[in-house]
């Protein structure tokens, strides 16, 4: 209990919303975007076409059908100002799967040779029994995106799932397999299926995102806590496949990664410096709607990062540079 106080009252501080300063981002705040309404992009990923960032994610607003699941795509120059695109998926139970059913944690990816948007998320029924990811296709980044199918990575549970584009530009799926630990594995040619594992992380651990600086891989992760907010750790390894160091903790562990969970790590390489996001997200269960976005630069310091106090920073996309 001590230690969600903790966490609320220094949330408490960083809930204004971010109006004045340009390309300024508030870690918690209400992010209000060209509407004036607060985005609805939780658990989600974003890519870069072009000079645009293209934001993917969990629409629960409030008003929305509850037969109905919502993935959104917001766009955005400096990743502080976001327009509203479009609700790019309003499925009904494609899979079949019951009242109740879920839909989570959208990435999408850009295929080249085919030319199509392929969108992940995990599908399940109500009681998390399904464990697969459902594929969605679309020929433009922000229009309808089309149910294909759903299964299970490599015959494996699925459940909280990440994107990771190395620097070359192979694509890879990360995902939780609660029997066996966390996969990060490389998709197909199209991007339709997930065709290797590149390894298998023995460790239980869900909101995977990795990312690749000067020859080093980094992996987070969060325990599995459900909604709760919980100490985020970290790994490192020379490649994907290995050998991973031992988990460290990102944060200080009694600040539960500041109430937040990790979805995603951006890199962002400007002219002057490069830096790397995490992206993190803090769930109001009963009032999702609500939840809020806790983003940060990391500091990096060769294998080892660290998650700083939130608090309002400015970026410049083409600089790279980050001023806190």
């Amino acid at each position: 209990m001590i230690k969600l106080i903790l966490a609320t009252t220094l949330l408490a501080g960083w809930c204004a919303v971010a109006a004045a300063d340009p390309q300024t981002i508030v870690p918690g705040a209400i992010w209000p975007d060209d509407r004036g309404q607060h985005v609805q992009a939780h658990g989600g990923g974003i890519i870069k076409r072009g000079d645009t960032y293209y934001w993917f994610g969990e629409d629960r607003g409030q008003t929305n059908d509850w037969h109905l699941r919502y993935v959104a795509c917001y766009a955005s120059q400096d990743l502080a100002h976001w327009t509203f695109r479009h609700q790019v998926v309003q499925a009904r139970d494609p899979a079949k799967l019951g009242r109740g059913w879920i839909l989570e944690r959208p990435k999408v990816y850009y295929n080249v040779p085919t030319k199509k948007y392929v969108m992940y998320a995990h599908i399940d029924d109500r009681r998390y029994k399904v464990a697969s990811v459902a594929i969605f296709t679309c020929d433009t980044i922000d229009g309808d995106y089309h149910y294909l199918k759903y299964f299970q990575p490599l015959g494996q549970q699925s459940r909280d799932i990440g994107q990771f584009l190395d620097d070359d530009g192979t694509a890879y799926l990360i995902f939780e397999d609660r029997p066996n630990g966390f996969h990060i594995a490389r998709l197909s040619a199209d991007y339709l299926d997930v065709e290797k594992d590149m390894c298998l992380i023995p460790q239980h651990m869900e909101g995977g995102a990795v990312f690749h600086l000067h020859g080093c891989y980094y992996v987070i992760g969060s325990h599995l806590t459900g909604w709760d907010p919980n100490p985020n750790l970290y790994a490192t390894a020379p490649a994907l496949t290995g050998p991973w160091s031992e988990f460290r903790d990102l944060a200080p562990p009694e600040l539960n990664t500041y109430g937040s969970q990790s979805t995603l790590a951006l890199k962002i390489e400007g002219t002057q410096a490069t830096n790397v996001i995490f992206m993190g997200d803090i769930w109001k269960p009963d009032t999702q709607w609500d939840s809020r976005y806790l983003w940060m630069p990391l500091h990096i310091d060769g294998p080892t990062i660290s998650l700083p106090p939130p608090a309002k920073w400015t970026l410049d996309v083409k600089t790279g540079v980050v001023s806190e």
